[in-house]
């Protein structure tokens, strides 16, 4: 995968000057048109010349240019991949997916990570990929940055939009958000609990937002009265000073929301510091699943996201509309629930 951003992982020596057409032609005693008609599987060729001629090729090490054919077909074999945040657990690992679906379709994979998700950068970002050559476009849109209609400028090239509003008139591709708040939440009612506090990811963030959502229409279609949200930054460290400030308050929740895993190990760090047992005292439900948190202490009640299908389906989308196939205009990833030791009943239930 090519990532713009030119961190290289190590020192390279200087590239080789590659066989060129004509190189194997003077070696095997053909013409150049020759050579080309065997690189790109022509059958006009007769056996023992095309035997001759695969045997320079080897010899020479000789590649065909396949940036060359592509500009013969209007297809380059590559896909772009904008994203706003590498460190966040869903981004980093649909990146993964998309990487590797790619390149068992036969794409390559150029990466334009955007510092400041705005309207200027993401046009820019696009820019940049249109120039270098790709077949499509996946957006992992994981915060707002304003009207969607300002993405038409550079709507050129075939787009998918990971994580974002499904009102857009683009395929979007998503783990079902709702889906799995609720699950959260109506587990935690289900263990008796009535004082559910919802610790938010941040506002300008999608996912964090429908989360935040489905919580509070699910404490109002059970006749309850939701807490103020408190809001986060997904890092585990914003996780450990709201769970300070609950252990401050003089009448604690008996669970906590958190919208995802990383917040809730803090919590979690904050409550053991204040002498909470978890889940006797207090139940904590997180979201992601990541790798680590049946290591939590306890271990993490959770909603699992399949952010491996969410890049697997993007990328196989995006392949479609290049294709000119049609695609869906929403596809929505379902979740689970993963119950492990951090919940219980409610205190006093």
């Amino acid at each position: 995968m090519t990532v713009e951003s030119n961190i290289l992982s190590g020192h390279a020596s200087a590239p080789k000057a590659r066989a060129s057409i004509n190189d194997v032609a003077v070696h095997a005693g053909v013409s150049a048109q020759t050579v080309s008609r065997v690189a790109n599987g022509q059958n006009n060729v007769r056996p023992a010349t095309r035997d001759r001629v695969l045997a320079s090729m080897h010899e020479l090490g000789y590649r065909p240019n396949s940036a060359a054919r592509n500009l013969k077909s209007g297809r380059f074999r590559s896909i772009g991949v904008v994203t706003f945040n590498l460190e966040t657990l869903g981004n980093e690992r649909t990146l993964d997916a998309v990487a590797e679906s790619a390149a068992a379709a036969g794409y390559t994979t150029t990466l334009i990570p955007v510092a400041d998700p705005t309207q200027l950068e993401v046009a820019g970002a696009f820019g940049r990929l249109e120039e270098q050559a790709v077949d499509g476009i996946i957006l992992i849109m994981s915060a707002e940055i304003g009207s969607p209609d300002e993405l038409k400028l550079t709507a050129g090239l075939p787009l998918v939009i990971v994580d974002s509003d499904a009102t857009q008139p683009y395929t979007i591709v998503d783990t079902d958000q709702e889906q799995g708040a609720r699950l959260a939440v109506e587990h935690l009612l289900g263990l008796g609990h009535r004082d559910i506090l919802h610790v938010a990811g941040p506002a300008r963030s999608f996912s964090a937002r429908r989360r935040a959502d489905t919580y509070l229409r699910t404490m109002a279609e059970a006749g309850l009265a939701p807490r103020p949200m408190l809001v986060g930054n997904w890092t585990a460290a914003s996780g450990l000073a709201l769970g300070r400030e609950i252990t401050a308050s003089e009448h604690p929740p008996t669970a906590v929301f958190a919208a995802n895993d990383q917040m809730a190990l803090g919590l979690l760090h904050a409550f053991h510091e204040h002498g909470w047992a978890v889940p006797e005292f207090i139940s904590v439900v997180g979201f992601d699943d990541a790798d680590d948190s049946v290591a939590y202490w306890p271990s993490l009640t959770t909603v699992h996201q399949n952010f491996d299908e969410v890049g697997q389906r993007a990328t196989a989308l995006l392949v479609s509309l290049i294709d000119g196939e049609q695609a869906p205009k929403n596809k929505l990833i379902p979740t689970h629930l993963v119950e492990r030791d951090s919940t219980g009943p409610a205190r006093g239930a």
